[in-house]
């Protein structure tokens, strides 16, 4: 029999709830991550007693859920998850059921889940319940529904997603049946609310295997909701530049920077414009100038029509706006650039760059990789020497200038963004007194120009 070191809470829980006359198992993804020797991020517990049964049996419950016979049991300050076993009962929007049943049944309750692998139930009594051949399906490294895929992704179109979002965590492929139901009703995503089709594109993004986002454009996914990211397949670059298509190169270029959401998220959007800009010269050469402004207006828009917050949205658009930006390689080149691009986002920058290169034609990446590291290491001199990058960091401030007889408004704005620009030219120029004398001079001689 399987052995899973399930941890003394969850235990307790089971042992409770079994002492009471009830089943009660571990189920689901904490199972599957067990099996495959990962540390499950949390524990949920599926359990033949009604709602009100296993809140008789605990001092202190929450109704997490109680609708569809979720209660989660507070041990310690920690929460777990218990819910009732239930049969789903008529699914007629693609996204939830009508009506939720409980049963006495774990299998019925089984059934009614996405895939084979998330399909599992463990207690020490029982040991491992893999009606479904679980287990078989995580060692072949096999995405499958449990029963007929069509009536799983009918009865929640978000299971499509999830069956590509799963392949990318497991760096698994999608079963054959289960490939060729999501390729018939990928439509059907359109029912699903953007927020829930948010949060699996990040998972994809972020996970080990992003290239998997070639998966939910073979099998219509992006086109039913990214279908941006479908032209920019189609999009081909005869150009020296480059060997992929736009999607290709995105795909590639994702494999390339760490698992962070701004980042993925960025590389994503970074030639999302190339489409549109794409032009062909007389040579037979593509070109796509003003794809950087192109590609941030568009990422924009999808960020939110995903329904992403307002940060990530200004991050993002802001990456992508600058992703293709080569300062002049020398210390105040890349303090101006700093300046444009933010202290905070500068470091992505960087991240976003190198991955845009090693994506692209090997044979040209060496003097770009080069070009690179020397900004990187004249970025770090900046930071090291501490110089001044932003108006803050300025040693005369709006309020100086007013005291010394300058009048508030636009014109105070434009004489300390001319003062800045000397020092970020020249950061030894950053004393009070040379920039009060130099704002008066720059005073005197707008009035000489007027």
């Amino acid at each position: 029999m399987m052995k899973i070191q399930i941890p003394e809470k969850v235990n307790k829980i089971i042992r409770t709830l079994a002492a009471a006359g009830h089943e009660a198992y571990a189920v689901g993804g904490c199972v599957r991550d067990a099996v495959l020797g990962r540390e499950p991020a949390d524990w949920d517990i599926t359990t033949s007693a009604a709602p009100v049964e296993v809140k008789a049996l605990f001092r202190k419950t929450i109704d997490t859920g109680i609708q569809h016979g979720t209660v989660t049991v507070m041990l310690e300050n920690e929460g777990f998850e218990v819910t009732t076993y239930r049969v789903d009962g008529e699914y007629e929007d693609g996204r939830h059921p009508k009506e939720v049943q409980f049963t006495k049944s774990l299998l019925e309750d089984l059934k009614r889940r996405d895939f084979t692998i998330n399909a599992m139930a463990y207690n020490e009594k029982e040991g491992l319940v893999d009606a479904f051949d679980g287990v078989g399906d995580l060692r072949q490294g096999i995405i499958r529904c449990v029963g007929s895929a069509e009536e799983r992704f009918t009865e929640d179109a978000l299971r499509m997603m999830r069956a590509v979002r799963f392949s990318a965590q497991l760096g698994f492929e999608l079963e054959a049946d289960t490939r060729a139901a999501i390729g018939k009703l990928c439509g059907n995503l359109v029912k699903v609310s953007a927020e829930r089709i948010q949060a699996e594109l990040v998972k994809i993004l972020v996970s080990p295997y992003p290239e998997k986002l070639r998966d939910a454009w073979e099998n219509g996914l992006t086109g039913a909701v990214l279908p941006e990211f479908d032209l920019c397949m189609e999009c081909e670059q005869n150009n020296p530049h480059h060997i992929y298509s736009v999607g290709e190169h995105t795909i590639h270029a994702l494999k390339h920077v760490e698992a962070d959401r701004i980042l993925r998220l960025s590389v994503l959007f970074h030639d999302f414009g190339k489409p549109e800009v794409k032009t062909t010269d007389e040579e037979g050469i593509d070109h796509f100038k003003r794809h950087p402004l192109v590609s941030e207006e568009l990422a924009r828009e999808i960020l939110k029509r995903l329904r992403f917050d307002n940060e990530t949205i200004r991050q993002v658009s802001k990456l992508v706006w600058c992703h293709d930006y080569h300062p002049s390689l020398t210390l105040a080149g890349v303090r101006r650039t700093l300046n444009q691009i933010g202290e905070d986002l500068f470091p992505m920058y960087l991240k976003i760059q190198r991955a845009d290169i090693l994506a692209q034609n090997p044979d040209l990446q060496e003097p770009k990789l080069k070009a690179l590291e020397k900004v990187s290491q004249l970025y770090e001199q900046i930071l090291k020497e501490k110089d001044c990058i932003t108006l803050k960091q300025l040693a005369v401030s709006g309020r100086d200038l007013m005291e010394k007889g300058f009048s508030s408004g636009p014109q105070l704005g434009e004489i300390l963004q001319y003062l800045l620009e000397l020092v970020l030219e020249d950061p030894g120029k950053n004393e009070k007194e040379w920039l009060l004398e130099e704002a008066c001079r720059y005073q005197s001689d707008a009035e000489l120009r007027e």
